[in-house]
């Protein structure tokens, strides 16, 4: 069996009241077991249950305890944010990581309103916002001249390499964002509905004359072979908490989460690199540090 190369989640989410667990001691783990690489989310205002750290400053503090291990975010909401700060950032995590970021970027969810009204953006703005920042994105890390919106030049010192943007999201204009930039960042989709995005992108991509962009899925999933999650049952519910960690209702849990076996599991994750997903990025559910063995378990499966 082969398959994709597989990425993690890290535990960087917790029930209000707790602080999220030691997510450099879990990013080291994550590299010692082999995963391609690790990944953190990114919000800033997020589910009245639930707590987690800042994207970057974490992704700082992995960059520095580990050597091989690739750095995502998944995903940044770029609007949020402006861009020349995104761009500075990330310049600095390519040369904290020796070129490890894999920056995926999108326009943000309408089920965390309160993150808009904090920094005072209008979700109405998001989608222009989006295009506007990733249309000089580039330019801003790599440390060319660049003119702001009072018309004077500047740059952003020292310059980096360009890592690897996707953006997320299957609306049309998304997936027209991800063609121009080169990377998808896929939804919980089954492999049918991954292979149908990757040639509407590729066609979309070709009408431009560009190559296809390269495809990085996303699941969420629990493995049997952790107490904390005896059965398919416990896992969906462990993510249909609407005011929670993960804020999805039930039916929309039971649909998301992948449940089985590790040899299973990795015939799923196979499945989705047939279907074009050349990496699989994985949310596990349950104990994370049990999950996380199985998961690696599931990998060498595929290799």
């Amino acid at each position: 069996m082969s398959g994709p190369n597989i990425g993690v989640f890290l535990p960087t989410m917790s029930p209000v009241g707790d602080v999220p667990p030691d997510v450099v001691a879990a990013a080291r783990l994550a590299e010692e077991l082999g995963f391609e690489s690790v990944w953190v989310i990114d919000q800033l205002v997020a589910g009245s249950q639930m707590a987690f750290h800042e994207s970057t400053t974490v992704l700082a503090a992995v960059a520095s305890a580990t050597q091989r291990v690739k750095l995502g975010f998944g995903i940044m909401v770029l609007p949020l944010r402006p861009v020349a700060w995104v761009a500075k950032q990330v310049a600095t995590l390519q040369h904290l990581s020796d070129d490890r970021v894999i920056l995926g970027v999108g326009i943000g969810e309408d089920r965390h309103p309160g993150s808009w009204g904090a920094v005072g953006v209008s979700r109405r703005r998001r989608g222009r916002l989006t295009d506007a920042a990733l249309s000089v994105l580039p330019d801003l890390i790599a440390g060319r001249s660049a003119a702001g919106e009072d018309g004077v030049e500047f740059r952003l010192l020292p310059g980096a390499t360009v890592p690897p943007i996707l953006v997320g999201g299957i609306s049309s204009a998304a997936l027209n964002r991800a063609a121009a930039a080169g990377g998808w960042f896929g939804l919980p989709l089954p492999p049918a509905e991954i292979a149908r995005v990757r040639d509407t992108l590729a066609e979309i991509a070709a009408a431009s004359g560009r190559s296809a962009p390269g495809i990085t899925g996303f699941v969420m999933a629990s493995i049997s072979g952790d107490p904390t999650m005896p059965d398919r049952r416990a896992a969906v519910e462990a993510v249909a908490d609407p005011a929670g960690m993960y804020g999805f209702p039930y039916e929309v849990a039971d649909a998301m989460v992948m449940t089985g076996t590790v040899a299973e599991i990795a015939k799923e994750l196979a499945a989705l690199g047939e279907a074009g997903a050349e990496r699989v990025t994985v949310t596990l559910v349950g104990d994370w540090h049990r999950q996380v063995e199985l998961l690696a378990e599931a990998a060498r499966e595929l290799a």
